[in-house]
């Protein structure tokens, strides 16, 4: 089993020291989905929603949230992100979200690509809400990450 770097020697909590790192270029990529009713994805797809511009107003949110994933996930460290995306693509039954977190530094941005991702899911479903409160999230994970120690890893389908 892999060592628990956020313990130390007697098992308290703490923050990775990544100081002694090589900085790298790290880019993580992250997904998930909102399903919705034809009604509520008719409205988000057409702009129509009472509340306004659903994806645009997600696709902000995302971003904010992975400026704010230190403030919001112990003991992950405060990152100077260079570029964080938030796409949408309409299915049959749902939104899908994708996210991109990207930054030369020590230390990896799957956290910040997995906030954005939730966040603006949860916009989604705040948005809509008055139109199907049944929605269901589902489906988050992180689908790639590149940079650091470790390279680069995929998800497989």
């Amino acid at each position: 089993m892999a060592e628990l770097t956020h313990l130390d020697a007697q098992g308290k909590a703490r923050m990775v020291d990544v100081g002694g790192k090589a900085e790298t270029q790290r880019v993580a990529i992250a997904s998930g989905r909102i399903r919705v009713n034809q009604a509520a994805l008719a409205a988000i797809r057409d702009g129509s929603v009472p509340k306004g511009d659903v994806l645009a107003a997600a696709r902000i949110a995302g971003i904010m949230a992975a400026k704010k994933t230190a403030d919001l996930i112990p003991l992950c460290h405060p990152l100077a992100l260079t570029s964080v995306t938030v796409d949408f693509a309409i299915e049959d039954d749902a939104v899908l979200v994708t996210a991109s977190a990207a930054l030369t530094g020590r230390t990896g941005v799957e956290m910040e690509a997995l906030t954005a991702t939730s966040i603006a899911l949860l916009t989604i479903y705040d948005m809509a809400k008055a139109i199907d409160k049944g929605m269901v999230i589902s489906d988050l994970r992180l689908i790639e990450k590149r940079g650091g120690k470790s390279g680069h890893w995929r998800a497989s389908e």
